[in-house]
């Protein structure tokens, strides 16, 4: 069994070079970016000024922060090829559906964050609630990211966890405390290459080092996971559940596949937000559709390495700290790569690490500042004193989210408690936005009384399995499927009871805010294509077809 001075990478002056001239990069990035800082609205927006393909490699930059690298890589070594359900079911329909369906209302109503839309949509208590809820949850993932960095320093370079926390805390404020949002997003484009760059030849090295892809299969079969491993829905036959996540094609479908997948994806402001930086409502619905087509495929370069790692490291995910199904990847760096392709792996590390953070980070000073401040604390002041508390909010929520470290650092497997975050704070939201669009006669006393009460369902869901012993679930992502599905239901049942008893908002305030009331009339937000490939549904489509087909191929 390894010990933890056994999971150190033998680094050299290359390394670190190349991890430095990394940082440089990010921190010249910033600095340009402040230059062109004139509003509130470049500062938090871009200006609403950016093209399609850098906001749709922003948008699943974002995203790969510690849930991608850490937490994909242990679930591929603790669950198998069923990981990718994350992917082809829980993730790309949900972006797909935000593209075509919910785009053209989050743009046409010009909103500058999701909160603002139930502010628009219902009245100030609903906005209110969502914008202190996503606040926490924002800091707490933040904290996830930050953690894992930690952690990987740790291991790898000896670092304690503090010192690692703060210096990745210390890199992510100065580049988004000196450019905004404009730099956090150019910044996400770098990082996603570089992240590719990192994982692409570990993958290749060790399926070589397997026997290629038939090779791994033989020797997962010989694993703990065995032939179950090896399949994505297979064994999900209510009854009769064999496949190692414990859970029923109905939990995957419905609870992974449709609440928790279109609850994070539709409703995160950390992601929307970089649909929302987009030039016009056209290359804002691109923004998710291009995203989507890698992420069709980043589970080959983090899902397999997990696989790969179940086999390579022996006792990974036994009872030593230092071989916690966290540290699959890590470990793997530390067995296959030379000087030099550490160097940049180790700097694809913290670019995905410094992305999860930036995008949480710049959503949490958005909200704070355009949604609680501004219309709450510190009215009609000039655009300069809200640019300056969006600076100060960046700092306090860097401060907040060392300390929600702490939290995450009590979790084996990161993925499941960002799960369990997922299914208390954006489960329910969803229920609420979803009928709130399509439903003209919800109240805004529905639009609080259903987060509230969905939001409550989720959090007894989890206390109740987690520590009261009131509830037994297959694993801790079985829980997190089945307390989004009771966020859902409760949420949508209590929004439905109080609209028939509570009066409806008048028709004329809900234009541009729902189906059927688009504000089209707009030019940036009139749908105008001039290429047919740039055709938002035949971007989708193709996305959705082709992740059907990924999934018979792995069934």
């Amino acid at each position: 069994m390894l010990a933890a001075a056994d999971v150190r990478l033998n680094t050299n002056a290359l390394d670190f070079a190349i991890l430095g001239v990394y940082f440089v990069v990010v921190l010249g990035v910033g600095f340009v970016a402040k230059r062109y800082i004139k509003t509130s609205l470049d500062y938090f927006l871009s200006g609403r000024s950016l093209p399609a393909w850098i906001t749709g490699l922003a948008f699943v930059s974002a995203n790969l922060g510690a849930t991608e690298i850490l937490g994909m890589g242990a679930n591929g070594a603790q669950y198998g090829v069923a990981t990718v359900n994350y992917y082809w079911i829980g993730a790309v329909p949900a972006m797909v559906f935000l593209g075509l369906v919910m785009m053209p209302f989050y743009y046409g109503a010009r909103v500058r964050s999701v909160p603002e839309y139930l502010l628009m949509r219902f009245d100030k208590r609903s906005h209110l609630f969502n914008s202190w809820s996503f606040a926490l949850a924002t800091v707490l993932i933040a904290g996830v990211n930050l953690f894992a960095l930690a952690l990987v320093l740790k291991l790898l370079l000896g670092w304690p966890i503090l010192l690692g926390i703060v210096v990745a805390a210390g890199i992510v404020l100065a580049y988004i405390t000196l450019g905004g949002l404009s730099s956090a997003i150019y910044n996400e484009v770098l990082q996603f290459f570089v992240i590719m760059a990192a994982l692409i030849p570990l993958t290749i090295v060790g399926l070589h080092d397997a026997g290629g892809w038939g090779g791994l299969t033989d020797k997962i079969k010989d694993t703990k996971l065995g032939e179950a491993g090896l399949h994505a829905l297979q064994g999900t036959d209510p009854g009769a559940v064999t496949n190692p996540i414990g859970a029923t094609w109905i939990g995957i479908v419905f609870g992974l596949g449709f609440i928790l997948s279109f609850g994070y994806w539709t409703t995160n402001f950390a992601e929307v937000q970089r649909a929302l930086s987009a030039r016009d409502l056209s290359a804002g619905q691109r923004t998710p559709l291009i995203g989507a087509y890698p992420k069709l495929l980043i589970p080959a370069v983090v899902v397999i390495p997990g696989l790969i790692a179940l086999w390579k490291i022996p006792h990974l995910g036994g009872g030593d700290a230092d071989l916690a199904y966290n540290n699959a990847i890590p470990l793997l760096m530390n067995e296959y790569l030379p000087n030099g392709m550490l160097g940049i792996a180790l700097t694809g590390l913290m670019a995905s690490f410094m992305a999860g953070v930036a995008a949480n980070v710049s959503a949490f000073n958005t909200v704070v500042t355009t949604d609680i401040v501004e219309p709450y604390i510190a009215r009609d002041r000039d655009d300069a004193f809200y640019i300056r508390v969006g600076r100060y909010v960046t700092v306090g929520g860097i401060v907040v989210a060392i300390g929600t470290a702490l939290i995450a650092s009590s979790y084996q497997n990161l993925m499941n408690y960002l799960q369990a975050l997922f299914s208390i704070f954006n489960a329910p939201l969803f229920a609420t936005f979803i009928i709130g669009m399509f439903w003209k006669r919800m109240s805004p006393a529905a639009g609080l009384w259903g987060l509230v009460a969905g939001t409550t369902a989720a959090l007894v869901t989890y206390v109740g399995y987690k520590w009261a012993g009131w509830f037994t679930f297959g694993s801790d992502l079985d829980e997190s499927f089945w307390g989004a599905g009771a966020a859902f239901v409760v949420d949508a049942v209590v929004t439905v009871a109080v609209t028939l008893f509570t009066p409806a908002k008048p028709i004329e305030e809900l234009q541009g805010l729902v189906w059927g009331m688009a504000n089209e009339e707009d030019p940036l937000v009139a749908i105008t294509h001039d290429r047919w490939w740039e055709s938002p549904k035949l971007l989708g489509f193709g996305a959705i077809a082709l992740g059907i087909v990924l999934t018979i191929i792995f069934f």
